[in-house]
């Protein structure tokens, strides 16, 4: 019995040492990324110096050659780019449209989806048919819908308080809607802007086609302009016509890269924590919260744990995946080599939901005991407000991980969501609408997790 009494009181002797040195190197990654952080720089860099960056752009390959130039600056142990050929979608000339009501024309701000094809050069005017979900096109038919611009008018939900669940709820008539239109002969699709704010700023995104499909143009609609077409129509009923016009237009795809750098592991150098966001953004703005935080909060967090002498046990890598907001190309790319490679990924964290105070991180792939284990990794976080770890979490760059690198953890960063959407795919994503501590809190909660993946595991 005493023997026994010992070896619990040495353990818990132990288990109290460790939580106080991950206590002190957490402490130390807060303090350097608060006092000598370079994130809030790199982003000014980024967005001022480079701006928008849609893959198969000239901008897009000004970033990729910064990432590489910047990673390498800091002197990490491998950098590298990963080939991978990416859509070239252009578009064009600033989109014009008009709600008719009679000899009325009342100007609304629009903007192409992503993807989409031009309407004809002088514009499309059609009727407009006001629908809600994608089930009421199946319940009007072809009869009510052939030769109309659809419509989609389905806001978001105000009672999640998770605003990324009301976007998720919301989107499918952006990305489905136009292929879902056009099998009952619409000749064209308006989306209300997905975003929960009253303004007047097209959010843009992508859309996806069928590929047997009848392509149609497609834009979004701000939310002021949405609230004054679904008026009219409700006023007036049928008669109400739209005109809009857009050149937007596919190029060949284009080569371009992943960009890659790494810690090398000590122990187990084959092993791998991943950590990233998507270096591409829509044209719009400077892609500043999407996902220009996401990439240089993630090379913070590698930069701080490098400038703290920290030496891991398993390789550290930051990627700048490209091509996430128009075809996933570079996620997609980076799983298939991890799986030609043989690479075993331990863990893959991805932040791509804004640049805002961090809460703390979602996980897919643990067990309910693991969860369960976290509750001490909260009491580390607490001081910092980032305590919140909870099931579920990912993202769309590291989710190919899933089945290429079985067994990995995916990781989705939490900031706080509540502003996201104000700016999310528009043209007010821009350097200004980032707040430096934010940013610099993120990165550390970033570095503060890798730190303790790399130490402990998930057991």
């Amino acid at each position: 019995m005493k023997l026994k009494s010992t070896l619990l009181v040495s353990f818990i002797c132990l288990a109290t040492a460790a939580m106080a040195q991950d206590s002190l190197t957490i402490r130390k990654i807060y303090d350097e990324a608060l006092v000598n952080g370079k994130s809030y720089e790199n982003l000014h860099y980024l967005c001022k110096n480079i701006g928008a960056r849609l893959s198969g752009s000239a901008n897009a390959q000004k970033a990729v050659e910064w990432g590489k130039k910047v990673m390498e600056s800091y002197g990490f142990d491998h950098v590298f780019l990963q080939e991978v050929m990416v859509p070239h979608w252009v578009r064009g000339a600033k989109e014009e449209a008009f709600i008719i009501d009679g000899s009325n024309k009342i100007k609304v701000p629009v903007a192409a989806l992503g993807m989409s094809v031009s309407t004809p050069a002088d514009g499309l005017t059609a009727e407009v048919i006001e629908v809600h979900s994608l089930k009421q096109l199946d319940t009007l038919g072809e009869a009510a819908i052939k030769g109309k611009i659809v419509f989609f008018n389905r806001p978001f939900d105000p009672r999640f308080i998770e605003t990324m669940i009301a976007y998720g709820t919301a989107g499918d008539q952006r990305f489905m809607g136009p292929s879902a239109a056009a099998k009952y002969g619409a000749v064209g699709v308006i989306v209300r802007s997905l975003t929960e704010s009253l303004d007047n700023f097209p959010h843009t995104g992508a859309t996806l086609y069928n590929p047997k499909g009848n392509n149609i143009p497609a834009a979004a609609i701000s939310t002021l302009g949405a609230n004054q077409l679904s008026a009219l129509l409700k006023q007036k009923g049928a008669g109400i016509k739209f005109f809009f016009k857009q050149s937007s237009h596919h190029l060949p795809d284009t080569l371009s890269y992943n960009v890659v750098g790494e810690l090398t592991g000590t122990e187990n150098p084959n092993k791998f924590i991943t950590v990233g966001g998507h270096l591409d953004s829509w044209d719009l703005a400077e892609g500043a919260h999407d996902d220009g935080t996401g990439v240089t909060g993630a090379l913070e967090a590698v930069r701080i744990l490098k400038t703290l002498g920290y030496k891991p046990k398993n390789t550290i890598r930051v990627v700048f995946f490209m091509n996430e907001e128009n075809g996933d190309k570079g996620g997609l790319k980076y799983a298939e080599l991890a799986a030609n490679n043989k690479e075993q990924h331990i863990a893959a964290i991805e932040t791509d939901f804004g640049g805002f105070t961090p809460r703390g991180f979602g996980f897919t792939g643990l067990t309910n005991a693991q969860l369960k284990n976290l509750a001490a990794w909260k009491n580390l976080f607490e001081p910092y407000g980032s305590e919140k770890l909870v099931a579920g979490g990912g993202g769309s760059d590291i989710g190919p991980l899933k089945e290429k690198a079985p067994g990995v953890i995916l990781i989705g960063f939490l900031p706080d969501s509540q502003r996201y959407f104000d700016v999310h795919h528009t043209p007010n994503d821009v350097f200004e609408n980032v707040n430096k501590r934010e940013l610099e809190l993120g990165s550390a909660s970033m570095a503060s997790l890798i730190y303790l993946i790399d130490q402990h595991g998930f057991n």
